[in-house]
């Protein structure tokens, strides 16, 4: 994962299509824009993970190769 700082109004570029603007910035909120393609989905995670079939399913659960006797 890349850690960035921004400042109000300062832009993080991605690729030359996406580019991610910090609108606001609250004591504990961020306000920020995106500037993308239309063929690039955007999506909070509660909305990605709820369109992806993820939300309320249970991890995988863990597999040990050579279980003791």
């Amino acid at each position: 994962m890349l850690v960035l700082s921004r400042k109000k109004n300062e832009r993080i570029f991605i690729r030359d299509d996406i580019i991610v603007t910090v609108l606001k910035i609250w004591t504990d909120k961020v306000r920020i824009g995106i500037e993308a393609p239309r063929d690039v989905p955007i999506h909070r995670e509660e909305v990605y993970k709820a369109l992806h079939g993820k939300e309320g399913q249970p991890e995988a659960p863990t597999v040990v190769a050579n279980p003791p006797p």
